[in-house]
């Protein structure tokens, strides 16, 4: 009879495999994909007047899964729960400990931060039984946010529009990108002048205006600043005091999950959901020539900048070795919140040694540019400072005085491997000037500026932003972005996001009864308060009624007050061909579309065509938008099938003056425009 196993349960199937290969023959592993029990999708599933408990069911379409999870758990010896390690995976095992039967006593949880051979092993020598502080925080969090998702937006499809949705997070997330749109159109600019003084010895450089008789000045108008040009003629330029300083810059930290999100998005154009899908590829394990598969990355979700021993002297080595002992700057970074869990690391390479060079031919493009990141954050975050000579020189022109400011790199230090924040002037160097020394200014000359309104959010700006006023948690950010658009609350221009006129109504609507839903200030003590779950053990059930005594007062007060929103029709200026009344855009499921206003005795509906203005080269169509099945834009022909021409990037009106071919916009750090023909080569 063959030996029993150990079963080791863990959530993605890739992760399972990885894993398995790790323990051995000894060891079984499968994964749960995901969840196993939830609250109802079809009710809402808390028992609102006994003490809000949660009814958890087995989710649909899961039979099949917990059907082998009980029969292999059965045959088992032990049975190991190594789920993620944060609240979202605790709560995952605490599931799969009661679907199994599992003793609550029994130490039966395993964590890991990393997915190597050693890490896996040491973790399963050491299990502990399911933390009841960190299930509970995920449940306060999972009731509250079905309270709020389920209570309101049903509301809001029966005042505004079906398909709509509000959430704890997203609604307030909503209202930020709203009320900095409000913001941009509000703003009137405000004309100012900046007077400027070309001068060169040995080499050019310029100085800025900066006071007059010592006090700070502002240039507001054109006669303002001729005043100062003409007063400027009338005497000597002379440099006043030169000083010069030695400063340092440190290291950035090593990622969390929001900086990494952050930089991911403004270094190489990755979207958050896309950021999160590799790096979790990064975590499950990647296939290495000769070292099997192996986990690249530590968890990635985490608040923590917090490394380990054992990975500080793995870079130290590594730096040491590479670069020099010069380079090794042994820095170690606190959390700045005080409580946050310090069970997690900051995201970093599980293996240093495995330089994103060194295995480039075995990422795909997306694992390589998101590998080298981290990789390269983590080994300058363990580097030294880089020093700067900085000099700062005041040049006197009677009651007026300019700066001028160099800055010379006199050690690269950790900007050798990662530069996180480049400034033109830290190598721009001013000449030698002393004290007392006549400078002829080759020009004096004013430019006329404008205040600018605030930027728009980007996916970046705007994590950086809910991380600032703590509101919602790593995990969170990604999925934001994604309902706000998938809702039709905002839209996507370019990397901005810029919210809808539906957007502006739910906000308005929310925010008049809602107020403490879309308040980021009461966002934020609400997160608190529930990390003081897992942090105080607060009693989770309390947080949940305190809220909704008043949460419910105001449902109840918007479910009687509110009047039904008719919906204004935006006409398309065409009239159906079947019944002769308006064409409208109409919203539906799948998105909008036109339809026939003599709804429903005439159900007339064609798809919205967005042109570009481009007519198919290879017959009389027009060049129109189009989605892939996995929703990439492309551009085809409007007789399709007929015509099957597409293009992969815009096509404009110009053809190109190699072959014929039509140019399409390839905009890079050279060129602009390409040639459609893959086998031509021109470029402009």
């Amino acid at each position: 009879m063959a030996a029993e196993k150990n079963l080791v349960i863990v959530e993605s199937p890739s992760k399972a495999k990885t894993i398995g290969k790790f323990l051995g023959k000894r060891y079984k592993v499968i994964a749960s994909v995901g969840h196993v029990r939830d609250l109802p999708k079809s009710q809402l599933g808390i028992d609102i007047d006994n003490d809000f408990e949660p009814r958890y069911i087995n989710i649909r379409g899961k039979g099949d899964v917990i059907r082998e999870l009980k029969k292999e758990a059965s045959k088992a010896s032990k049975v190991y729960l190594a789920t993620d390690p944060d609240r979202e995976g605790e709560a995952i095992s605490w599931h799969l400990e009661a679907l199994l039967g599992i003793d609550p006593e029994q130490p039966c949880r395993v964590v890991f931060n990393e997915i190597t051979k050693n890490t896996i092993k040491d973790a399963v020598k050491n299990p502990r039984p399911v933390d009841q502080r960190l299930v509970d925080a995920q449940q306060a969090r999972r009731v509250l946010d079905r309270l709020v998702g389920y209570q309101i937006s049903p509301l809001l499809w029966k005042k505004v529009r079906r398909g709509l949705s509000a959430g704890r997070v997203q609604s307030a997330a909503l209202k930020i990108i709203c009320d900095r749109e409000r913001e941009i159109a509000a703003f009137e600019p405000e004309e100012y002048w900046q007077v400027m003084a070309d001068f060169r010895k040995d080499k050019p450089f310029t100085a800025k205006l900066a006071a007059k008789n010592g006090k700070r000045i502002e240039i507001r108008s054109a006669e303002e600043n001729e005043a100062v040009l003409e007063d400027l003629k009338k005497n000597p330029f002379v440099v006043g005091r030169v000083e010069e300083k030695e400063r340092t810059r440190k290291a950035a930290p090593p990622f969390t999950t929001s900086s990494l999100q952050q930089d991911a998005a403004n270094k190489i154009n990755f979207s958050t959901r896309k950021t999160m899908m590799v790096a979790q590829q990064l975590y499950e394990g990647i296939e290495i020539k000769g070292m099997g598969t192996i986990g690249l990355v530590s968890y990635i979700r985490t608040d923590s900048v917090r490394v380990s021993e054992e990975a500080r002297a793995a870079a130290k080595d590594y730096i040491v070795e590479a670069m020099g002992e010069e380079y090794y700057g042994g820095n170690v970074y606190t959390n700045r919140k005080k409580d946050v869990q310090d069970a997690h690391e900051a995201i970093r390479p599980s293996r240093v040694d495995l330089d994103p060079e060194s295995i480039k031919d075995q990422l795909s493009r997306d694992q390589y540019h998101l590998y080298r990141l981290i990789w390269n954050r983590f080994i300058a975050s363990q580097m030294a400072s880089a020093s700067f000579k900085a000099v700062t020189a005041d040049i006197e022109n009677g009651d007026y005085s300019l700066r001028a400011t160099g800055s010379k790199l006199l050690f690269d230090g950790f900007l050798k491997v990662y530069d996180s924040a480049k400034n033109e002037d830290e190598n721009r160097w001013l000449p030698a000037l002393s004290e007392g020394e006549a400078l002829e200014p080759e020009k004096v000359y004013g430019e006329q500026n404008f205040t600018q309104p605030p930027a728009r959010y980007t996916e970046a700006s705007l994590v950086k932003d809910l991380e600032d006023k703590d509101i919602g948690r790593p995990s969170t950010y990604a999925p934001i972005v994604a309902t706000l658009i998938d809702r039709k609350y905002i839209k996507k221009e370019k990397k901005s996001l810029v919210p809808t006129d539906l957007g502006f109504t739910v906000t308005d609507l929310l925010s008049e009864y809602f107020k403490e839903i879309v308040d980021t200030g009461f966002t934020a003590d609400m997160e608190e308060k529930l990390d003081d779950i897992e942090v105080k053990g607060t009693r989770w059930k309390s947080i949940i009624e305190d809220f909704y005594v008043g949460f419910k007062k105001d449902l109840d007060k918007a479910n009687e007050e509110i009047e039904r929103m008719t919906p204004e029709v935006q006409l398309t200026g065409e009239v159906c061909e079947k019944c002769g009344k308006p064409m409208a855009i109409k919203h539906g499921r799948f998105g909008d579309f036109i339809a026939c206003t003599g709804y429903p005795e005439c159900r007339n509906t064609r798809p919205i065509v967005n042109k570009v203005g481009v007519k198919c080269p290879d017959c009389d169509g027009e060049i129109i938008e189009k989605r892939s099945r996995k929703g990439r834009l492309f551009y085809g022909c409007s007789n399709y099938p007929k015509c099957k021409n597409v293009y992969w990037n815009r096509p404009v009106d110009r053809k190109c003056p190699k072959c014929g071919s039509l140019l399409v916009e390839k905009k890079t750090k050279n060129h602009e425009f390409e040639c459609a023909n893959k086998e031509c080569d021109y470029k402009e």
